[in-house]
């Protein structure tokens, strides 16, 4: 439903919309304030107030269990967080895609097109990518839009900002060209979940279906993402398997409880070195994969589907066995770490979670980080000491989350001593890294809404 940019200035209706969604009152207030910024910046760059326009909220999203394991078929367990991104967009006539990023005081104008060259490692390689994608997947010309955005997820903090931003571009091209009409999208995308795991491709630059893919941004990665952000329900963390993309459990937020987040002040981002370690991890699950499949004639297309092929215990001695005869020591350790990560740690936690049981939560929690620290190697030394330091503050469990190499911790706190652990969790965080320290945010969300657009 669209409506106009002089509705986005009544604060107050817009932050009562939001947390009608589901957003918590003082979330709701935030993101209400920064649609009407968005709104602001298309005014004064020539849009009438009463223009048609579309207003979306995108949430990061908290990856609780499931580190590196849904481009691999694996498990996840995924809330959406409270933070994210707002994005306001008018419809153009033209082909032309103008976008402001306030946050970044910066902005950028392209034209859909099925030839785009993103610029790596620049913001707007996001929403050209996004352009470049619908332009090839959707036939016919495409009507482009001035949008604008801003958010209050930090940037670069594994909380999947970029991710977010690509998904607000998605939503917003799909309601201008009323893409969700076409015969290209009903015949490929079903539901939520198939729309997640395509914009996951959009992003890894995958086929999905008969949505032909391309080069993608560059970064080899699932779907758990944009799962997050567009099948989460408020209150509740999901455990979802990928590849395809399938809910198996929907479970409560511990009552009570509330997640602060730690984002350290080194940067996740998925460009240069980061982007190359981060596609290591990736082309090692692969790997193991490809060795599998010629050890055995299979065809299986990642390691989950290998371990379904004749039973979890007999597959994962078969691969066990594959791997030392190809005389790979680190491709053993992926293995391992993907076998412990997901087809133990992830269902048991979400056992442990419907039954209310938080120690020992805390202890496959604590396992989870141990492994990314050795086998999966994903852990900087900022990530593991907030992690350490939550715990040792009376956490009830606490994990680095995201793709790692910098990025978030994530912490299970009673939300009556939140505040009071925030403070001695940051002023730890201070005396050891000082540095590092002065970049990082700490915060509080509980498990949010999915993405939404605003009936403005």
């Amino acid at each position: 439903m669209n409506g106009n940019l002089q509705r986005l200035a009544d604060v107050g209706a817009v932050s009562a919309l939001l947390e009608a969604s589901g957003l918590s009152t003082a979330a709701a207030d935030v993101k209400a304030v920064l649609l009407a910024r968005c709104a602001d910046a298309l005014a004064a760059g020539g849009a009438a107030k009463y223009a048609a326009a579309w207003a979306f909220f995108v949430p990061g999203r908290i990856e609780v269990l499931g580190k590196h394991t849904d481009y691999a078929g694996g498990r996840s367990l995924i809330a959406a967080a409270e933070q994210g991104v707002c994005l306001v967009a008018v419809a153009r006539e033209d082909a032309t895609m103008r976008a402001v990023a306030l946050d970044l005081n910066d902005r950028c104008e392209f034209v859909l097109s099925p030839d785009l060259a993103p610029i790596p490692g620049h913001w707007s390689n996001y929403l050209q990518t996004v352009a470049r994608r619908l332009a090839r997947n959707f036939s016919g010309a495409l009507r482009g839009a001035d949008v604008a955005f801003a958010g209050d997820l930090p940037i670069a903090a594994g909380m999947s900002s970029s991710s977010a931003v690509m998904v607000a571009c998605f939503l917003a091209l799909a309601a201008v060209n009323r893409l969700r009409e076409r015969e290209e999208f009903h015949g490929n995308i079903a539901g939520a979940e198939d729309l997640a795991e395509y914009l996951g491709t959009v992003e890894n630059g995958e086929t999905f279906r008969g949505l032909v893919g391309d080069k993608g941004v560059g970064t080899f990665g699932g779907s758990e993402d944009h799962t997050a952000m567009l099948c989460s329900e408020p209150g509740t963390i999901a455990q979802y398997a990928y590849y395809p993309t399938r809910l198996e459990r929907r479970l409560p937020m511990p009552a009570g409880y509330v997640f602060a987040i730690a984002s350290s002040g080194i940067a996740a981002e998925k460009t240069g070195d980061a982007m190359e370690k981060y596609n290591h991890a990736s082309r090692l699950a692969a790997e193991v994969a490809r060795v599998w499949r010629e050890a055995t004639g299979r065809s299986d297309p990642h390691i989950a589907a290998a371990l379904a092929s004749a039973g979890l215990a007999a597959s994962a001695e078969r691969m066990r066995a594959a791997l030392a005869d190809a005389m790979e020591k680190e491709l053993l350790a992926r293995f391992e770490h993907f076998f412990n990560e997901s087809e133990e740690i992830v269902p048991s936690a979400g056992d442990a979670i419907a039954a209310g049981d938080l120690p020992a939560l805390g202890r496959l929690v604590d396992l989870s980080q141990k492994l990314a620290e050795g086998f999966l190697g994903n852990q900087v030394p900022e990530t593991v000491f907030l992690a350490r330091a939550a715990r040792e503050l009376g956490a009830a469990a606490a994990s680095a989350f995201g793709a790692g190499f910098g990025g978030s911790v994530w912490a299970l706190i009673r939300r009556d001593e939140a505040e009071r652990f925030l403070a001695g969790w940051a002023a730890r965080y201070r005396g050891a890294f000082p540095l590092p320290a002065g970049r990082a945010a700490f915060f509080l969300s509980g498990a949010g809404p999915a993405a939404m657009e605003l009936g403005i």
